[in-house]
């Protein structure tokens, strides 16, 4: 008899994990709280381990295709002069011809249509509750609906509804790195394609994205804030209003930008904050992806990690009890997913410099004959190694 298993998040880590784990013979339910698989969305990487996973899914194929290629990300200073333009994997690592830049919605699709029509999606609906028997999880739904599962995987993000219920309240595992952002689709009045373009003072800094030559640019407000302000999340006003106000009386674009992000109707505000936790399950529930270990967006390995970890998670299910699969499961991830979180930290001061001698000292780099110094991430991307593929059923 099949185990049954119920993943909350339909993003990246869910529909992922619930693929293996249907391979692997589980009777997978996945809820997602909107209402439909999200499109669109700014640009992701897949890296180093996590091209391997598509490989072994079917969709490498499929997601080269969809590969951005961006040329390249020019840095300017507060009055738009231009400071240099590099090649992004100067800034990411990224291993050239391998690694793949895609739009988040893509890859969100590619999962969803390689898994749907084999196991169960309940899109609109979240938990509730979650009341761990010992040799069950009793459930109730959003929807008023009650099921009972074998195991229950929290794959829904940063603010997990699965953790505060499984674990304890966000806050003890909560960890603020001083920043806020914004992030929304604008007009193209720059004409950019395939290329990024980068502003910042101290403790504030702006950035266009284009995926191709489109009408539409992502863009990207990121400022430091002392104290992670909570208050705003469940106010898009609110969030309107502290974004322009911290961004007033800027030059180059971010005018134009401050105003788009006030009538965006795809804004999407946040915190950037990692999830750090001394372990990922407990009992019969376990967390993957964000819910875990987020990494904030410096790092640049949020999708990444969430593709390999359902990986990971699945591999041990597939030949071992709940409890011995997500000790091994942890074991195996863990060092490679704290050194990927240190990227954020070690990483930020060149996209968003904090204090003014931070900013100077980028900025003198970026005028300078060599540009940004040469170190790369791609190490770190790399030093996990998959186990080999599992028998599916």
């Amino acid at each position: 008899m099949s185990r049954s298993v119920l993943i909350s998040g339909a993003s990246i880590a869910g529909p992922a994990l619930a693929y293996w784990l249907n391979r692997y013979g589980f009777a997978v339910t996945v809820v997602e709280k909107a209402s439909a698989v999200r499109g669109g969305g700014y640009p992701i990487d897949m890296r180093g381990p996590a091209v391997e996973v598509l490989r072994r899914m079917g969709l490498e194929e499929q997601v080269r295709e969809r590969h951005i290629a961006t040329r390249r990300l020019s840095f300017v200073d507060a009055d738009g002069g231009v400071l240099n333009s590099v090649a992004p994997t100067a800034i990411t690592g990224d291993e050239a011809g391998y690694d793949i830049e895609l739009a988040r919605g893509d890859l969100t699709s590619l999962l969803y249509d390689a898994v749907r029509d084999d196991v169960e999606f309940r899109f609109s609906e979240s938990i509730a509750t979650l009341d761990d028997r010992g040799d069950r999880v009793d459930v109730t739904f959003s929807s008023g609906r009650s099921q009972t599962f074998d195991l229950v995987i929290g794959a829904d993000g940063l603010h997990s509804k699965t953790r505060s219920l499984a674990f304890g309240p966000e806050e003890r595992f909560h960890r603020y790195l001083g920043y806020c952002f914004a992030g929304f689709t604008m007009p193209n009045h720059l004409g950019l394609s395939r290329e990024g373009m980068s502003w910042a003072v101290a403790g504030r800094s702006a950035s266009l994205y284009a995926v191709g030559g489109g009408d539409q640019v992502h863009g990207f407000l990121v400022f430091t804030h002392a104290e992670a302000p909570f208050s705003a999340f469940a106010d898009p006003a609110a969030q309107r209003e502290l974004v322009a106000s911290r961004f007033e009386g800027c030059g180059w674009e971010v005018p134009r930008m401050v105003e788009a992000m006030r009538s965006a109707d795809d804004l999407f505000f946040d915190v950037v904050s990692q999830i750090h936790m001394p372990v990922w399950s407990k009992g019969r529930v376990a967390l993957a992806g964000d819910a875990a270990h987020a990494t904030s967006f410096l790092s640049g390995q949020g999708s990444s990690l969430a593709m390999i970890g359902a990986y990971l998670l699945a591999y041990e299910l597939a030949d071992a009890p709940h409890d011995v699969a997500f000790a091994a499961y942890e074991k195996r991830s863990r060092e490679f997913v704290e050194a990927n979180q240190a990227l954020a930290t070690s990483g930020s001061t060149v996209m968003s410099p904090r204090t003014e001698e931070e900013l100077a000292t980028r900025n003198a780099l970026l005028r300078g004959a060599d540009g940004l110094p040469g170190e790369s991430s791609h190490e770190v991307h790399t030093m996990l190694t998959l186990p080999p593929e599992r028998a599916t059923v």
